[in-house]
Order: C-alpha cells, then structure tokens, then sequence
C-alpha cells in the first residue's frame, strides 16, 4: 500500500512545484507583479470553500480517491488554458489570468484533503499506523515537489531545442521556464499524469459499507458545531487559521526577493540570485529531511510542544531572510531554507495527523477539508494580502539594466529588510501564544 501512495504524492506535489515558488516572476514579467499577494491569497480564497465540500462528498460517496482523479483532471484542463493565455499574451490581464487561476485552484486545492482521505482510510484497512506509516510517504511528495522546482529552473525552449542552464547571462538564460509560461504547462503535463494514476488506485472503503451511516451529523452546520463542541479541537483550529498565516507569504516573496539582488551591483551574477528557484528548493529538501521527526515528536512530546516549535521556526525563517543576502549572508539564506523543514513539517503534517486523530468517526474527510479551509482557507487569504500591502510599501516592480550587462529585468526592487522582520515577529508572538492557551498534551495515540 505504501509503495502504491507513493507515486500519488510525487506526482501531487510536482504539479505544485512547478509554478508555485516561481509564479511570482512569472506574474511580475506580465505585468501583474503589484498583484502577486492576490494571486497567492486565491488559494486561501478558494480553499474557505472547496476542500471541506469535497471532503464531506468524500465522506459521502466513501470514494475520495475517485473524485482525488476527477479534480486532477479538471485542473490539468484548466492549467492548459492558462498556459496558452501565458504564452501568447505577453501583458498578462488581470481579469482574464485571474478568474481562471481560481478556477484551477477550485480544483487542485481539495486533492490535497482528498489525498491525505484515501491514504489515512488505505492504510488503515490494511491495519498500518497512518502516525507512523504516512510520514514515509508523504516524503514522496517532497521529492516531486523538488524534482519539479529543479527542472524549470534550468529548463529552456529555444528554436524547437530544450536546453538547461543555471545562468541568466546565457544565451537562452532569460527563456527558462521559470521567468515564463513554460512553467504552467508542465504543471498541466504532471496534473494529466496524476489524474492517471489516482484512477488505477484501489478503492479506499469496502464497497459494503454503507454511504454515510457513519456521519454523526447530517449537515455541514451540524457538523462545524460537532468539531468545535471540544476546547482542544476549537482552540487548535484558531491557530490553524494562526499559522496558515505564515504559508503562503515566503511561497509568493521569497523567490522574487532572492532575485532582486542580481539587479544590485555588489551581489549581481552571484549564483544564488540568478536561481532563486533551485535555492527555493532547500526549503523542500528541508522538508523531506525532517518529515520523518513528525510521527517521532509527536510520540515523544505531543501536540502543544511540536505546533509550538513550528511556529517559532517559521519566525526564524523569516528572521534569516530580512538579514541575508547572497554575498556574505549566504548562510542566513540557506538557513532560512533548511529551517523550514521544521516550519511546515510541525505545523502542517502534525496537524492532520493531529486532526485526523481527534476528529469524529464518520467525519475524516470533512475533518480534513476542514483544516484546509482554516490554513489554506482563511489564514493564507488573510496573511497573504496583508503581506502584499506591507512588501508594496516597501518594494517596487522596476525595469533594471542587469549590472555588467546589456539585459533588462523586471525585479521586485526595495527595502526588503522590513517586511521580513514583521513577518517573524508575527510567527514568534503566534508561537508564545499558542504554548499559553493550548493545555491539552495527552500523548494517546501519538498526536493529541
């Protein structure tokens, strides 16, 4: 079963990993750079909605790996759409590029609930531990997430040829995927690919059980007031919505920051800056490095000690980024990337893992769905635009004459130091208040 799910996560996360770091420059190419924190608050926008109606369908219809491929598919198609505007609109319309990305996202984001469903409900009828098995294959996800970042970092089309390069002053360097629509369309071809394979995986609850008799409540109202009737579930779904804050902010600035520093004279052709994408990508290394402390912390320590650390490591990864540079803080980047394994890995899988353990039975899905509306949902809508408007003040789009160079760029030029400092003073004070107000710390099954 484990050697099955594996495949899903790869091919899941590659479809993220191939536009979602770099959609920034994408989106400040085509002239829309003032809007990068709406782009990423749409998938909080979309996910107050989608993922907890998908995963009550899930809970439903007791198929959740059936509608996992029918989402795929329905966001490959749209993600083909909007890799052909790309490509031939070099002025990118706010009023056309938008409402189709929220229409992929409408999508893409309930396989993520989805996904997580069917594994949990897999493993558990094979009789394998999800708190010990899943972070093994979750891993996996990692793995795709990376391999992807990699590959449009360096890929190119030029003249029917594809090439690979990590330098901007190369003939083709301005052609990688990563500074243009190219990246869409292989998030389309790994949509197609995981569309696929959800299709072949085997059904994820015995065909003879009965559709909902197991959901204690009929509607969605009845159901929210039966996950919130505990103070432990209720106070650790505020700071979901808390830490979902955090998600979205460094995935839509990070690498657009990082970049900007090739357009200053005394960090201009350093290697960091001209692949802020494939630096990005320790943050995911990070990640698959760490997820395996998961299942072991949780265990050892519980719930309140390991969102509690969470928190403090993304105030630290914020902290590193407001102080580095890709000259003589090179460390304070890379730090700010390896400690993410921490950041997401204690907030984000601890906590399904932790919701999927505390949650009604009957109401997995909808449990899970949930979360995504609270993080993804609510926290990264409202943590993203506010984000936008603090960096807007800071920071400006400007056409820049590379230094050495006769090649123009659109960068992200400015006072980076403040915004990042306010977003890790947000995460340390989010991390002092959650170690105050959660009390519960039984370690009974491992995560609550």
């Amino acid at each position: 079963m484990k050697t099955r799910l594996a495949p899903l996560y790869f091919l899941q996360f590659a479809v993220w990993g191939c536009y979602l770091t770099c959609f920034g420059q994408l989106l400040g190419a085509g002239g829309l750079g003032k809007d990068i924190a709406w782009f990423y608050a749409a998938i909080g926008l979309v996910s107050i909605l989608t993922p907890s109606l998908f995963g009550r369908m899930a809970d439903r219809t007791r198929r959740p790996e059936l509608l996992l491929g029918l989402c795929h598919l329905g966001a490959a198609l749209i993600m083909t759409v909007m890799w052909r505007y790309a490509m031939t609109h070099p002025s990118l319309s706010f009023r056309t590029f938008y409402p189709l990305y929220l229409l992929f996202l409408s999508f893409y984001m309930p396989t993520m609930a989805l996904a997580n469903t069917a594994s949990f409900a897999m493993m558990t009828r094979a009789g394998i531990n999800p708190v010990t098995a899943f972070p093994p294959v979750r891993i996996w996800g990692t793995a795709g997430f990376v391999a992807a970042m990699w590959f449009v970092n360096s890929a190119y089309w030029h003249d029917g040829t594809l090439g690979f390069t990590l330098s901007d002053t190369a003939d083709a360097g301005h052609l990688r995927f990563q500074y243009n629509g190219m990246q869409l369309l292989c998030s389309a071809i790994f949509g197609y690919l995981t569309a696929g394979y959800a299709f072949t995986l085997p059904r994820s609850t015995s065909p003879n059980e009965k559709n909902g008799t197991s959901a204690p409540a009929p509607g969605l109202a009845a159901s929210l007031k039966l996950m919130f009737s505990s103070r432990g579930r209720a106070v650790f779904l505020c700071f979901v919505i808390l830490s979902g804050v955090c998600l979205q902010i460094s995935n839509g600035f990070a690498t657009p920051f990082i970049t900007h520093f090739s357009g200053l004279s005394e960090y201009a052709g350093t290697l960091a800056s001209g692949n802020a994408t494939m630096l990005f990508s320790l943050s995911q290394i990070s990640e698959a490095a760490c997820i395996l402390l998961v299942g072991v912390a949780l265990k050892k320590s519980g719930i309140r000690y390991v969102y509690a650390l969470g928190l403090a490591a993304w105030g630290l990864r914020f902290l590193f980024l407001g102080l580095g540079n890709p000259g003589d803080g090179l460390w304070m980047l890379i730090s700010s990337m390896l400690v993410y394994g921490i950041a997401f890995n204690f907030i984000t899988i601890a906590g399904h893992l932790h919701i999927q353990q505390v949650s009604p039975e009957g109401m997995k899905g909808f449990a899970q769905g949930l979360m995504m509306f609270m993080s993804n949902g609510i926290g990264a809508t409202f943590g993203t635009v506010a984000a936008g408007y603090i960096v807007n003040r800071y920071c400006t789009w400007e056409m820049v004459r590379l230094p050495g160079s006769d090649a123009m760029m659109r960068l992200f030029m400015g006072d980076w130091t403040m915004p990042w400092l306010i977003f890790a003073l947000y995460a340390f004070a989010a991390a002092g208040a959650w170690f105050l107000l959660f009390r519960s710390n039984s370690k009974s099954n491992g995560v609550s």
